[in-house]
């Protein structure tokens, strides 16, 4: 279920049942999100589960712009 707190004047949604969000007006999906009050965002709960950990090498990807499957330095 689709959760929301006040964090800092900010709205905190989530899942509360561990699942990734996704963002309605945008299609975007998020493990979590902190909006603006005024953003009127709303979310739905998807039936993609929040992996706990990256690897060193997705997180590589994330940080350099690459495809999940693009070869590191390493590789």
């Amino acid at each position: 279920m689709i959760r929301t707190d006040m964090r800092d004047d900010r709205v905190y949604t989530y899942s509360d049942a561990g699942m990734k969000i996704l963002q309605v007006e945008t299609g975007i999906v998020y493990d979590d999100a902190l909006d603006v009050p005024e953003s009127g965002y709303t979310y739905t709960e998807t039936d993609i589960p929040i992996e706990d950990e990256l690897s060193d090498s997705e997180a590589l990807n994330i940080i350099m712009g690459r495809d999940a499957d693009e070869p590191t330095d390493s590789d």
